[in-house]
């Protein structure tokens, strides 16, 4: 014990390494979790050898975190404030309502102090960054001792660590299991359904599955029907869709220009699309098997749409504003959002700030990046913007604003989780600056709250047996009341009155809730991907909304 006293280090990274082993064990289709199982494991910890922590580890690690938090959801925070995401914002505003105000009025009704209300709502609406907001308004109340602010900011964890635990295990039951019955429908079969209908009719895939055979092709064919025929009439006499790569004549390899013309047994290497390059195929001849040295490798090149032009418009609507496409053989394989890879259909639309993925001559795709975008660099982070990112945030944090006779303010929470938004949101628009790596900074993000967690759990351990023996039955019964409250009234707006499509409504009430847990278990349980179109919009919506709870209660209830 006098070790972990001696080495706030070693017990700090013990923590973390036990906590998440704790976070991995399964029942069902829960788990708790690595942040849940450090703050169990050090709050445990911390209740028996009594280890201090500087205050200014926890500062520094949620500001890394919050930051990184904002950085990564920033681009797509932006993208939904728009008329189409209004139905999936009010839910998020449900939630907000109701789970501060029933937290307000737990305070009232029990007599709870600041921390244990706090960590009540951050538990119950299982948001880790609400502890570290409210904490943070705590520490700033100036009516409090430092005894009571150290006093309170344990109560927020404890109670944080027990509502949590109820709270994951309601949403992830009540969103997978009890919601389709309730709505009268398996949730596999309508997500295939809904999937069908946005992919126009054709037929989706489950979620362990791939194509057989990929979208884009490249074959080789004999010319017998296409004699004296040019490149350029035979690529314009199907509209572009398929372009010519290679010509082999003999044992010579041509260049292939518009003006070329074919001639009895010239090899061809046509790339499209599958059914495009067959028909085209139909009129060159029969098909061959590859040909050495007739194969072209395909550059390959991820670009972030930046021009306001293409963003808000379909693959089709793009591909067809820009002849390039078609001209030069260019083709979009895959587009991706965030973490989440979409598929690269007619009908997808990009965002600025996605990456979609380009396939096609290297000359090609030269002339078509700029048009859209610009080459994605994430291969180092530039710690020039991140660190201006987190001075900034920092700065902005300190501002005291009134809300009546209560003095506000962000705090360095807040004000990270600002400029993380805004900073992402800029670097969207142009990606030859600012890089942060999305593994780089989704690193940072659990690293820094797994440690603020850790620090938290390790210096409120003394205060947590006493909280549990004043609110042992309260604490369980609050973490489900303010997961079924606000989930229920969200799932009867957005079917009544929103009409949103089921089994996004399931995932977009776990995305208000934040709960990846209960999105995981959804997508399991629909055998598909559907229900994450749902979760995204409220998901990034919640994640900037909720953290902002912290330092309102705590400024209502500390005034």
């Amino acid at each position: 014990m006098g070790v972990l006293r001696d080495h706030a280090e070693l017990a700090l990274f013990l923590c973390l390494a036990v906590g998440y082993l704790v976070g991995k064990l399964r029942v069902g289709p829960i788990t708790l979790g690595g942040i849940c199982g450090t703050l169990i494991v050090s709050l445990l910890l911390g209740a028996w050898a009594k280890i201090e922590i500087d205050p200014d580890v926890k500062t520094i690690f949620f500001a890394l975190f919050i930051f990184a938090l904002g950085y990564l959801a920033g681009p797509q925070f932006f993208a939904n404030l728009n008329r189409k995401s209004l139905r999936f914002f009010a839910l998020c505003l449900i939630e907000l309502v109701c789970v501060l105000g029933i937290a307000f009025g737990l305070a009232k009704a029990f007599d709870l102090d600041v921390g244990t209300a706090s960590g009540i709502l951050a538990g119950a609406a299982t948001e880790s960054a609400v502890v570290g907001t409210a904490t943070e308004a705590i520490a700033k109340l100036s009516n409090l001792t430092p005894a009571q602010i150290q006093e309170y900011q344990g109560h927020v964890a404890t109670a944080y660590t027990v509502c949590y635990l109820f709270g994951l295990i309601t949403i992830v039951i009540y969103t997978s299991q009890i919601m389709p019955m309730m709505m009268r429908i398996n949730l596999r079969d309508a997500s295939r359904e809904l999937w069908e209908r946005m992919r126009g009719g054709q037929s989706g895939l489950e979620s362990d599955e791939r194509e057989a055979m990929p979208g884009l092709v490249g074959r080789t064919y004999m010319v017998t029907l296409a004699d004296g025929l040019s490149l350029g009439e035979l690529e314009s006499r199907f509209g572009g869709r398929v372009t010519v790569e290679a010509v082999k004549r003999g044992s010579k390899t041509l260049t292939p220009e518009p003006g070329l013309e074919l001639t009895l047994s010239d090899l061809v290497l046509l790339v499209g699309r599958r059914a495009n390059t067959i028909a085209a195929g139909r009129s060159i001849g029969p098909e061959t098997p590859g040909i050495p040295g007739l194969d072209t490798p395909l550059a390959t090149s991820q670009v972030a749409v930046t021009d306001k032009a293409v963003s808000g418009k379909t693959l089709d609507q793009i591909q067809r504003e820009h002849p390039e496409f078609t001209r030069d053989g260019v083709y979009v394989t895959e587009v991706l959002r965030n973490d989440q890879h979409l598929p690269a259909t007619p009908d997808t639309v990009v965002h600025r700030g996605d990456v979609v993925t380009l396939v096609g001559a290297r000359s090609g795709l030269t002339r078509l990046v700029g048009k859209i975008g610009a080459v994605v660099r994430n291969d180092s982070t530039d710690f020039v913007y991140l660190g201006l990112g987190i001075a900034a945030g920092s700065l902005l944090g300190q501002v005291v604003f009134r809300l009546g006779d209560i003095p506000l303010s962000l705090g360095t929470g807040g004000g990270c989780l600002i400029s993380g938004l805004l900073f992402g949101w800029f670097r969207s628009f142009k990606q030859t600056f600012g890089a942060f790596p999305p593994q780089a900074a989704t690193t940072i993000k659990d690293m820094g709250l797994a440690v603020f967690i850790a620090c938290t759990g390790l210096t409120s351990g003394p205060q947590a047996w006493p909280l549990l023996k004043e609110y042992g039955a309260l604490l369980p019964f609050a973490g489900i009341a303010m997961v079924l409250v606000p989930a229920t009234i969200s799932l009867v707006v957005g079917r009544k009155l929103l009409h949103i499509e089921k089994p996004l409504l399931i995932g977009a009430i776990a995305g208000q809730q934040c709960s990846t847990p209960a999105i995981t278990s959804i997508t399991q349980v629909a055998q598909s991907s559907v229900p994450m179109l749902g979760y995204t919009v409220t998901y990034t919506l919640s994640n900037f909304l909720l953290p902002l709870t912290g330092p309102i209660l705590v400024g209502v209830l500390g005034a």
